[in-house]
């Protein structure tokens, strides 16, 4: 497989996820399926970067709630790749209201509600691309 042709992803592991002590588990769900981790730290989360990574959300008056969640603990940003990795990461996490999701995905086996659910995953590869940026330095990133 020629790295060129694999997309990328943005995973961030939520406060629940280090909370719920789910790290290891999820990150080695994503192994186990073929997917090569990149770039990988935990961080706490400034009010910017939040109000970037969530823009289409920040006029929302949930967005407060969201913002607390957020940071209220360290993250931790994984850099993920494959082939076909952003239809195939979103199908592991399944959707965003983990009430929802089918057992086996990682919302559905360890989420408790839309916020609460475990990972943030990037939606296509055009915001893959963008949230690597965004989280990551070239230099964090192994090539």
């Amino acid at each position: 497989m020629i790295r060129a042709l694999m997309e990328k992803s943005l995973v961030l592991l939520k406060p629940d996820c280090l909370e719920g002590r789910k790290c290891g588990e999820v990150l080695k769900r994503f192994e186990e399926a073929n997917f090569e981790v990149f770039g990988v730290k935990m961080m706490r989360l400034s009010e910017s970067l939040l109000r970037e990574h969530y823009s289409h959300l920040t006029e929302l008056p949930f967005f407060p709630e969201i913002q607390g969640f957020m940071q209220s603990s360290p993250v931790v940003a994984v850099a993920l790749r494959g082939e076909n990795a952003i239809t195939r990461i979103r199908e592991m996490v399944g959707p965003t209201d983990s009430t929802v999701a089918e057992k086996g995905t990682i919302r559905g086996d360890f989420g408790k509600d839309k916020m609460r659910n475990v990972v943030h995953a990037s939606d296509s590869v055009e915001n893959g691309e963008a949230e690597l940026k965004r989280f990551f330095t070239k230099d964090e990133l192994h090539n």
